[in-house]
């Protein structure tokens, strides 16, 4: 089995190229999907979390996402915090998973996650998808979707590496800037190209 990093710059479209890949049938192992699940509530992550931060945990124990990106996307050190909180235990559940399908006989599985250049683990994967579009696209979809100004959406966007430097550790490119057919079809060339098949699923 081969497994494939699937990244890009924040806002860039990495979920949306993630769904044409699930519709393709491929297997997505979505890191923020398994970051909810590991900080669910009464599991050790929420525990942990709810030392550092009470203020970002709502009254029927759900952590506000919203006010915890804001406090990590402003300061360093609590990225680094949050990062040693979650990360171990975002890989542990990520490797159950490619395992589940490895059994399930599929020879292609995509990991999707923001910071896979930044934490250093691009290198680990059979190859690495990045999804890009424009700063000022990535800036847009930003304000839109967090419901923030542009210093905020600045802000997140300087939490990550620029993704010039993405680009650089890919081997695989997904331009995301123009029309949803363009990218739907870059994406199923892309799919066939890495599963072998002429078309469908390779499972």
């Amino acid at each position: 089995m081969r497994i494939y990093g699937l990244t890009g710059g924040i806002a860039s479209g990495k979920s949306t190229v993630a769904g044409m890949l699930r519709g393709l049938g491929a297997t997505v192992i979505d890191a923020d999907e398994i970051a909810r699940e590991v900080t669910a509530p009464g599991t050790p992550a929420w525990q942990e979390i709810r030392q550092h931060w009470p203020q970002v945990v709502l009254p029927d124990g759900q952590i506000d996402r919203r006010k915890l990106g804001e406090i990590v996307f402003s300061d360093a050190a609590a990225r680094l915090d949050l990062g040693e909180i979650t990360h171990a235990r975002i890989g542990e559940r990520s490797a159950a998973l490619a395992q589940q399908a490895g059994e399930r006989g599929e020879q292609v599985v995509f990991y999707e996650a923001a910071l896979l250049v930044e934490s250093g683990l691009a290198g680990q994967f059979a190859g690495l998808i990045v999804v890009s579009c424009p700063p000022e696209t990535q800036q847009m979809r930003l304000q839109v979707r967090d419901g923030v100004d542009v210093a905020g959406a600045r802000a997140r966007m300087a939490s990550q590496l620029p993704l010039a430097h993405k680009l650089k550790a890919a081997t695989h490119v997904v331009d995301n800037s123009g029309p949803v057919e363009q990218t739907r079809a870059a994406v199923t060339a892309l799919w066939r190209e890495l599963s072998g098949r002429a078309g469908g699923p390779a499972r």
